[in-house]
């Protein structure tokens, strides 16, 4: 699916830590927010994310032009350069990611493969904790949706959920 396009309160994005816009879901998200994503993240880096935004860490900023009202920006890990914490900082990114939904009052939620681009999760692996870390969040989201790119990370993802029990 395409991230860029969902009508719902929150899309996450697999932001880097500047909050300034790269490539993949980043790029895609802050070219069809327009020029509002961009400066409210220049304004959460002059004052309160000085250094950035850590990772496994989330905000929110308003979401521009997307059909969503919100973006939550999270960074996830670089997959094997986290000294062992790869999937406990990926479940951070969904865990956070929720508490930042709940803070603004979202209820419907979009995420991508966090990391599973050029941070090189493995899809399989970052799909079973994904959907584990979300199903465990204590939330008052209502809806989360995967919207993912290409056959073999809905398969991933397919399955991962399959393991939980689908509702």
């Amino acid at each position: 699916g395409d991230l860029t396009t969902q009508n719902l309160d929150a899309v996450v994005n697999a932001a880097n830590s500047s909050l300034l816009g790269g490539g993949g879901v980043d790029g895609a998200l802050h070219s069809a927010a327009g020029p509002d994503l961009l400066a409210a993240c220049e304004v959460l880096r002059r004052t309160t994310l000085p250094s950035g935004l850590p990772t496994g860490q989330a905000v929110a900023t308003g979401g521009g032009r997307l059909a969503a009202r919100w973006v939550i920006h999270t960074v996830g890990p670089v997959y094997g350069s986290t000294g062992g914490r790869d999937a406990e900082l990926l479940a951070s990114c969904h865990v956070r990611s929720l508490a930042v939904a709940d803070a603004i009052g979202a209820r419907t939620v979009a995420f991508p493969a966090i990391s599973c681009g050029v941070y090189g999760y493995p899809l399989e692996e970052a799909a079973a904790i994904a959907t584990a870390a979300v199903r465990g969040a204590d939330t008052a989201v209502e809806v989360v949706r995967f919207v993912l790119f290409g056959a073999g990370a809905l398969a991933a993802f397919t399955a991962a959920d399959e393991l939980f029990g689908t509702h």
